[in-house]
């Protein structure tokens, strides 16, 4: 019969056994982009392969199911991939579409669902998806193809010639972007390639079928391997939302808008303070993850200070307006591309012509918004904002006249004449020097007077 310390010391070494296997045991890191590949999907997979080094994981699978996105953070989750050291998967869990299908291209094994698909990699205009520009679908060619080259070929002699065999075609990854791209038994020109999940099968853009995210990570590190699943914290969800492309836009519209308004009423007020707001909101995130930089933050409200100075001090509009304006785009602009004190080096080819056509675009945009709510959610009587306007009108027709009537409080009093009045000039009533005129006659310097009364903001004496 055992004794109690037995079972304890028994007790110790099952735990101690338990711990080893778990050190020993193969580990798997799991996230999710299941939206947009956008902002947030680009800060999700950066925090998710940090955390996947912190615990030293064996493999990354990544849980995919989008219809695509921004081309810009698709390259950079598919560069993030290529260059992780160790085995990244995709279960595709229906859809990788588009940008999709150029993240799941990058990864060292492709999984999908039975009734999934892969493909459709054109690309087009977010705002209405129309077909972008040949340049635009030439260098997403050339980002599909470098992205299948990147897993390897096979040598092969096929009639004394030396061909190569690519785990992954290239051609057929072109040809999910370009329908004018035939690849024989595969796709007819005239269409974008597509594949189902037996056709990725068939020709190498699939390794194998699966039904969950954790059969993937067990065939890539071994039955005995531990899940960790990524969840992303609540500062990264709100960078992504921050630095959203959409929410960019429009936080450009508020501080552009505000100052507007604020230049066409001066004083501080409610539209200042939404500019002032949407600033820090537009270059926080950019400030913190090392794109914007102190000196594009000053820039930019140079450029306030120097539009402001051109209304307010400087008649017209000149050099200080126009640069003031120029100061404020280049600063917006800027904010969006990573440069350390100019220097591009290390900046994506076409980002920063990127970053000033979003911000020019949108600086019209926000005009055009401007100068229609300035006209029609203000100035109608029944507009959606009529109520914050001012609507009634103090016409000369009916009495109303634009006069200083301080004079009035002086009616009765008696004062002396500061100057001769014939009939006008200036009287002296209570310490104040007030325009003033005869009602009959007129008055030498020094004459006592008496106001008895006040037209058009002058005293009558």
């Amino acid at each position: 019969m055992k004794t109690p310390k037995a079972f304890a010391l028994l007790g110790l070494a099952l735990v101690a056994a338990t711990a080893a296997a778990q050190d020993t045991a193969r580990k798997v890191l799991v996230f999710q982009i299941f939206d947009q590949i956008d902002n947030t999907a680009w800060l999700h997979t950066q925090s998710a392969f940090e955390q996947a080094d912190q615990i030293g994981a064996d493999a990354v699978v990544l849980h995919l199911n989008t219809y695509g996105g921004e081309v810009v953070f698709a390259d950079s989750i598919r560069t993030r991939i290529l260059n992780h050291p160790r085995p990244v998967g995709v279960f595709v869990d229906n859809n990788a579409a588009s940008a999709g299908a150029l993240i799941s291209i990058a990864c060292d094994s492709i999984y999908m669902r039975p009734g999934a698909n892969i493909g459709a990699a054109t690309v087009v205009s977010g705002a209405d998806g129309e077909k972008m520009p040949d340049k635009y679908q030439s260098y997403m060619r050339s980002t599909m193809r470098s992205t299948a080259e990147s897993h390897g070929c096979d040598t092969l002699t096929i009639g004394g010639q030396r061909v190569l065999r690519y785990r992954r075609d290239p051609r057929i990854a072109e040809a999910m972007v370009d329908e004018a791209i035939a690849v024989a038994g595969v796709s007819d020109s005239g269409k974008i390639l597509t594949f189902t999940t037996d056709e990725a099968l068939l020709h190498g853009f699939c390794d194998a079928r699966a039904e969950s995210v954790d059969e993937v990570a067990r065939r890539m590190a071994g039955n005995d391997c531990v899940i960790t699943t990524y969840t992303p914290t609540t500062l990264v969800n709100l960078k992504g939302f921050l630095g959203g492309t959409a929410l960019r836009g429009i936080l450009i519209l508020i501080i552009l808008g505000g100052i507007y308004f604020e230049l066409q009423s001066p004083g501080v007020g409610f539209p200042i303070l939404a500019s002032a707001i949407a600033a820090v909101l537009y270059f926080a995130p950019l400030y913190i993850d090392g794109l914007a930089a102190n000196w594009e933050i000053l820039t930019f409200f140079i450029g306030v200070v120097l539009l402001a100075v051109e209304l307010f001090v400087i008649p017209g509009f000149g050099i200080a307006g126009i640069a003031g304006i120029v100061c404020m785009i280049c600063a917006l602009a800027f904010g969006l591309v990573p440069n350390s004190n100019f220097d591009f080096s290390a900046v994506p080819a076409g980002a920063v012509g990127s970053a000033f056509t979003f911000v020019g675009l949108t600086t019209i945009g926000s005009f055009i918004v401007c100068l229609v709510a300035s006209r029609w959610l203000l100035t109608r009587r029944r507009g959606p904002l009529a109520a914050l306007a001012l609507h009634t009108e103090q016409n000369p027709d009916e009495g109303y006249v634009g006069v200083d009537t301080e004079a009035q409080q002086h009616i009765g009093k008696i004062g002396v004449a500061a100057t001769d009045l014939r009939p006008g000039g200036k009287v002296k009533i209570d310490g104040q020097t007030l325009d003033a005129v005869c009602q009959s006659g007129f008055a030498e310097r020094g004459t006592e007077v008496r106001a008895i009364g006040m037209s058009a903001g002058t005293v009558v004496v």
